[in-house]
């Protein structure tokens, strides 16, 4: 459910997480459990440390669970190929304001290439 991923500060490197995916059985969908999922597995990643949670997803679901559009924080996307609002992140109580740059996604994301959409037209 979270992989280990760097965020690219102007101070140094910071070891921050990325949620993706999440998946509940559609029969049982739409009763919470995603939700207490992805809200237990913040409460833990907060009492290790770790200052950043990012995901690419809907703003409409993600923003009750306290995720914000990250551009508009001072944080740049891994790809152009993530929309703008789909890149969210959550801040959590190890987070410094100096804690801003660019997202460097794990390379198994690159190497699955499963980072953004891909333009069928392009």
């Amino acid at each position: 459910m979270f992989s280990g991923s760097l965020l690219d500060a102007a101070r140094r490197l910071v070891e921050v997480q990325v949620l993706s995916p999440v998946g509940v059985r559609p029969e049982v969908q739409r009763r919470g459990i995603g939700a207490a999922l992805i809200r237990h597995g913040l409460e833990i990643l907060g009492r290790r440390g770790v200052p950043l949670v990012w995901l690419e997803g809907d703003p409409g679901y993600y923003s009750q669970l306290g995720f914000q559009a990250g551009g508009g924080l001072g944080f740049r996307r891994p790809s152009l190929r993530i929309p703008e609002g789909a890149f969210q992140v959550v801040r959590l109580p190890a987070y410094e304001p100096w804690m801003t740059g660019t997202l460097v996604y794990p390379d198994a994301f690159w190497r699955h290439d499963a980072v953004g959409l891909r333009d069928p037209d392009a």
